[in-house]
């Protein structure tokens, strides 16, 4: 059984592939913290992006995705940067939930989980 931890560090790893499957931790926008839902979205996408690509797999082999909003409200700005940026055809089995985040500048948290 093979094991690979995508960036590791003292307390999680930003993604970890095992049995063809990445599983993400849930990221946040560490580059637009404070900025708008939309803006903050687009900036953990482009994060997944890259995250994916390390583990030589992209968004259209995306399995399941969990969201995180601090204000439910936000709902549909957070729906439109989704709804741009997922693979047509290729959606993910999701959640979306309200819940409290770690930090007050941070609006969105998202997790996934791909084939590789």
């Amino acid at each position: 059984m093979t094991i690979k931890r995508i960036q590791p560090g003292p307390r999680m790893s930003a993604g970890v592939v095992h049995n063809g499957v990445v599983y993400l931790s849930g990221q946040v926008a560490k580059n637009k913290a404070g900025a708008s839902v939309a803006e903050q979205t687009k900036d953990i996408l482009s994060t997944i992006d890259g995250l994916l690509a390390e583990a030589g797999t992209d968004k259209s082999k995306l399995i399941t995705t969990n969201i995180w909003l601090a204000d439910i409200g936000s709902f549909a700005e957070m729906n439109a940067a989704w709804d741009a940026w997922v693979a047509p055809g290729n959606p993910p089995a999701r959640a979306t939930v309200e819940s409290k985040l770690a930090s007050p500048q941070y609006t969105v948290e998202i997790m996934v989980s791909a084939a590789i």
